[in-house]
């Protein structure tokens, strides 16, 4: 497996240490701390009246504490993944894929190479190192360049509060589970009032688990990260910070017919922000963002790959191939936060340029590292929000981006532009204990490089480039919800309509695939791009009550929609109805918990048909599974997380895993089984 660069078992064991003996004596004096229950849904946080969801990536989530980006965001009601092995899950939001959910980490991009997007952009996120993630549903936000049709989330780092007092602070976990997994992460801090140094980094590692019926599923995994921060702060109204980062990874998967034997990441970046400028403008801030990343898929690292038989010389051969890509992207944004009397606006500019190159390796090519495509962005963007009185609000926004593609390996171009808008009312009712919005938005999205790229033919069906045959996706999407808090009982509810024009497609289909230029699903199908319109709709809700101090508890559901209107079929790849039953037993110096996800079967399929990762194979079962955990506090900022997932041994497969892949020693023609009875445990330290 990768090997890190660093050794983060020994540092993890010495920051234990010495904070140990410091948390010792301060148990001597009593201090009580009430300790927050492992989170089963991650939905504690809110602004914009329930429309922004926040979440605490730094607390034990179960299932089993995340990998990466896509597994943490699973515990947030919405969200589901196209699973390909034990990491690097593709994220859906209300059965969306792709770039119409927007991910960003610390205001940038960071965008994968893949043409089967086998490194999506969260499997370079290591989620614990990261201090909030902010999620933003529906097209209301037009505050980043290329916005998310369905959903814009944002995993940041914020500034440490670091004084002459107490001139450190940080956090250090180690996490062991069953097959093998074994986590550490480290996040440090020093420095005084005017600067600081943050290091954050972890590894992960895992062999590949059983299913509920004792049979292997290859997906072990080994990754680590490494980033670190110079912080400075002139005055009281100044901050400048300068990053860097690397990490790197393998990973094995099942429903591949590849595995990815490199996730190498490197990253810049510069922050500057300015407040207080004047009466009316409040903040300036400015960044930029540089990052790498260099990704390798082959069949024959970390598998044993087919033989085949050469037909001209009559002897077996291994038939070994490898594919090498990258993605280099550049991020930079400048934004003023104004207000006068009642008025806030938040306006800047931003653009974004990436460059993505490929090579391949196989028994009968051989094709050299080529650039072959340019993307450039340029975006201007303004919100503003109007108070109208003390329980309502108006908010609004509107922005254009200019973009343009340049296919070098088809020495063609394609420039579009883009507008995006939106308008929401935020309402407080003081009578009701309840908190209320309703919006509108409006984003008109590019087809994105996969979609582009990794095809093999749009609109027309002939086998031509899809470059010139996709039209920009176009959605226009009401969104509401709904709080209310009464004593211990509590709800919320969030829903959504939309209309999609030209949402693009994708279908599988028998024609001749391009192989190692993008189609390594795990099948022979490759994928073909076409414009359809569509509807959707759905909603995620909650309640909660608290029966005593003590005990508590809380229901939350999800249910997503979708409709090709053109050829009047489902859409694809949408996941069934789910429930999540989570209850709670809280004191001051433990937790005790238990989490019940029901997950309905999916009837609304349309077979051979999907995104650039999966397709709809057939009807899917409903499942339902069990998971224990419970939490002690040690000492003070000690704790001990414990759990068992899937407590009763469950065989089951979620609709949008993919299928298994018989050179690995899976049927190819069912979908992959998820984890059987998992046990782990976790001990953190907070000093």
């Amino acid at each position: 497996m990768a090997q890190p660069k660093f050794f983060l078992q020994p540092l993890a064991a010495a920051i234990c240490v010495a904070c140990y003996s410091g948390s010792a004596s301060a148990a001597q004096q009593s201090v009580i701390q009430t300790l927050a229950p492992i989170v089963a849904t991650a939905y504690q946080g809110n602004d914009a009246n329930g429309l922004i969801v926040h979440a605490d990536p730094k607390q034990p989530i179960q299932p089993i504490p995340a990998t990466d980006g896509a597994d943490y965001l699973q515990s947030i009601v919405g969200f589901n993944a196209i699973q390909s092995g034990g990491t690097n899950s593709d994220v859906t939001f209300r059965g969306m894929f792709g770039s119409r959910i927007k991910i960003l980490t610390d205001g940038a991009e960071n965008l994968g190479a893949c043409p089967a997007r086998m490194d999506a952009p969260t499997s370079y996120i290591s989620p614990e190192s990261y201090d909030q993630i902010s999620v933003v549903k529906g097209p209301q936000t037009v505050q980043y360049a290329n916005t998310g049709s369905a959903a814009t989330v944002i995993f940041e780092r914020q500034k440490p509060e670091i004084t002459m007092e107490k001139p450190y602070l940080g956090q250090a976990s180690v996490l062991m589970g069953s097959f093998g997994r074994l986590d550490h992460n480290v996040e440090a801090t020093v420095g005084d009032e005017s600067k600081y140094i943050r290091l954050n980094a972890n590894r992960s590692v895992s062999d590949s688990y059983k299913d509920g019926d004792g049979n292997k599923v290859p997906s072990d995994w080994e990754r680590w990260n490494a980033d670190i921060a110079l912080g400075w702060t002139p005055d009281q109204n100044t901050w400048l910070e300068l990053t860097g980062g690397k990490a790197d990874g393998e990973a094995v998967y099942a429903g591949r017919s590849m595995d990815g034997s490199q996730f190498a990441r490197e990253s810049l970046g510069l922050r500057v922000e300015k407040k207080n400028i004047s009466e009316v403008i409040q903040k300036i801030e400015a960044q930029v963002n540089y990052s790498f990343n260099d990704h390798i898929m082959d069949n024959f690292s970390l598998r044993t790959p087919e033989m085949k038989h050469d037909h001209a010389t009559g002897k077996m051969y291994s038939n070994k191939s490898s594919m090498q890509v990258t993605r280099r992207s550049l991020n930079s944004r400048i934004a003023v936060t104004s207000a006068w009397d009642e008025f806030n606006l938040i306006s800047g500019v931003d653009l974004q340029q990436n460059r993505r190159a490929g090579n391949m390796i196989a028994h009968s090519m051989n094709m050299p590292m080529t650039t072959d495509m340019k993307f450039n962005s340029y975006g201007a963007f303004g919100e503003l929000s109007y108070t109208l009185s003390d329980q309502n609000k108006l908010v609004t926004g509107g922005r254009v981006d200019q973009v343009k593609i340049d296919a070098l390996k088809l020495n063609d171009d394609r420039s579009e532009t883009l507008p995006s808008a939106f308008i929401r009312l935020e309402n407080q009712h003081p009578e009701h204990q309840a908190k209320s919005y309703i919006g509108l938005g409006y984003v008109e999205r590019v087809p994105d490089y996969w979609e582009l790229f990794s095809t093999a033919h749009g609109n027309t069906g002939t086998p031509v480039p899809t470059f010139n045959d996709l039209n920009t996706e176009k959605t226009l999407q009401l969104d509401m919800g709904y709080q209310h808090q009464h004593g211990a009982f509590n709800s919320w509810t969030s829903a959504y309509a939309g209309l999609i024009n030209d949402y693009i497609l994708m279908s599988y289909h028998n024609h001749p695939s391009s192989g190692m230029g993008g189609h390594e699903h795990g099948s022979s199908f490759s994928a073909g791009a076409k414009n359809v319109d569509a509807t959707i709709a759905g909603a995620e809700a909650g309640i909660g009550y608290q029966f005593t101090d003590a005990i508590q508890a809380d229901i939350s559901a999800m249910y997503a929609w979708g409709k090709n209107t053109s050829d009047d079929k489902p859409l694809p790849q949408i996941s069934p109805l789910e429930a999540r039953v989570n209850l709670r037993y809280v004191q001051d110096k433990y937790t005790l918990g238990a989490l019940w996800r029901v997950v309905n079967g999916q009837n609304r399929v349309s077979l051979n048909q999907g995104n650039i990762v999966g397709y709809d194979v057939k009807e899917s079962n409903g499942f339902a599974t069990l998971s224990l955990n419970g939490t002690y506090h040690v000492l003070k900022g000690v704790d001990v997380s414990m759990g068992i997932d899937n407590v009763l041994d469950k065989t089951y497969s979620e609709h949008l895993n993919k299928m298994g892949d018989a050179g690995i020693g899976l049927v190819a023609t069912e979908q992959f089984n998820n984890t059987g009875r998992n046990y782990w445990a976790r001990v953190s330290v907070k000093f």
